[in-house]
């Protein structure tokens, strides 16, 4: 089974499935960060310290650095695939029992770096030149996901930055609406 789920994520991936899933994903976000800014901005402001969406988000990227380690060829390292998936397992309780501060932004950091390898799968020596909206997008998650797994206070620091304004907010979130609106219609014209 997880050979499966490694292969979807790695080979089975269309650059047209992930355009419209991250293209219509920004889209709905940012037009629902818009529409509710008072509701999303106090959930936002609550998120880098909020435990149990670290925990669950954590979860989430430990399996899924699971799966990569456990099916990826090794190579001449196929000896230490057992002794390392041992330390992830035990290292995704440790990581949850004693790095309680600014746990959520760390496990999005994770999550983030993650997620930027199946896009970046999806559009390896893909023809159209608007795969790019997408690649510019995975190496700004796996540069912002290094950020906060190294300085988390810094997702803190941007949320009041973002939120303090009104204005701004809304400036940011048409922003990323339109990129969203951009990718999405690449996926359907292009991809």
């Amino acid at each position: 089974m997880t050979a499966s789920l490694y292969e979807f994520f790695y080979h089975g991936l269309t650059l047209k499935m992930v355009g419209l899933v991250i293209g219509a994903a920004l889209l709905i976000g940012h037009v629902f960060a818009f529409l509710k800014f008072e509701s999303v901005k106090a959930w936002l402001i609550k998120l880098p310290r909020n435990e149990t969406i670290g925990i669950g988000i954590l979860a989430i990227a430990f399996a899924f650095t699971l799966l990569v380690w456990s099916e990826m060829d090794l190579g001449e390292f196929f000896n230490i695939e057992r002794p390392v998936q041992i330390v992830l397992i035990v290292g995704f309780f440790l990581v949850a029992h004693y790095v309680k501060e600014f746990l959520a932004v760390r496990a999005i950091g994770f999550l983030l770096i993650l997620a930027a390898g199946p896009v970046l799968a999806a559009c390896f020596l893909q023809p159209p030149v608007t795969r790019l909206f997408l690649v510019a997008l995975a190496y700004a998650w796996i540069i912002k996901g290094m950020f906060w797994v190294g300085m988390p206070y810094l997702m803190r620091d941007q949320i009041a930055w973002v939120t303090a304004d009104a204005k701004r907010w809304k400036l940011l979130t048409l922003a990323g609406a339109a990129y969203g609106a951009v990718v999405l219609v690449c996926a359907i014209a292009f991809y």
